[in-house]
């Protein structure tokens, strides 16, 4: 063996190359399509939401979501309305390993803390008592705010150029649980039942996924 063989390969004169990081950047915009069933067969509340969720890194991605709702109760001993807007934010863990930079189909867990801002009206009431007579009465209007805690997973399928449909499977977890010792809210927008300190949910969204190609990093 020579010494021209054995030599290192002079590398000082190659080109720089172009390497992708991160397979690229994803930012998709979402809509949540089962309030819109929920709306019209629970027709004692309203609620809508919209979500965000940024590809970070590796298996990552950022979400954000928000939205608004109402809910009315209206019997014939009670009756009072609440407003709420809400946001949640966290982070989705992709189980799936990405085959290629435009494979962006993934299952999914994820985390979320979510808050809840509430207007709930001045609330009318009557009951009937046998040996007490018939009363009635006001609770006052009040203010409140509703957080809480999620565990979530779900899948996300591209179906056509940046257009995707997945679902989410949401069980969530009251932290302030004394937001039950008042007049709850029948529904909170976001969250769900408000007398109940453990929900679970499920949405079904349809997204539009905006992409770009990475920044380049040089390599010698």
């Amino acid at each position: 063996m020579n010494a021209q063989e054995t030599a290192p390969a002079d590398t000082s004169n190659q080109e720089e190359v172009k390497v992708p990081e991160n397979y690229g950047h994803q930012l998709g915009i979402s809509f949540d399509m089962a309030q819109l069933v929920y709306n019209q067969v629970m027709n004692y509340r309203t609620g809508y939401e919209f979500g965000l969720d940024y590809y970070a890194k590796h298996d990552i991605f950022i979400v954000a979501e928000g939205g608004w709702g109402s809910s009315t109760e209206n019997y014939s001993n009670l009756s009072y309305n609440s407003t709420n807007n809400f946001f949640r934010v966290g982070v989705n863990r992709s189980l799936l390993e990405r085959m290629s930079p435009k494979d962006w189909d993934m299952m999914f867990i994820g985390l979320r803390y979510g808050m809840a801002f509430i207007n709930r009206s001045a609330a009318s009431y009557q009951y009937t008592d046998s040996l007490w007579g018939n009363s009635t009465g006001v609770v006052p209007s009040a203010q409140l705010t509703a957080y809480w805690f999620e565990v979530c997973a779900g899948m996300k399928v591209e179906i056509y150029k940046g257009f995707a449909l997945g679902y989410t499977i949401r069980g969530r977890f009251l932290l302030n649980t004394s937001l039950m010792n008042e007049l709850a809210p029948q529904y909170i927008a976001g969250y769900g039942r408000g007398d109940k300190s453990t929900v679970f949910d499920f949405n079904c969204y349809l997204s539009y996924n905006l992409r770009w190609k990475p920044e380049g990093k040089k390599k010698s």
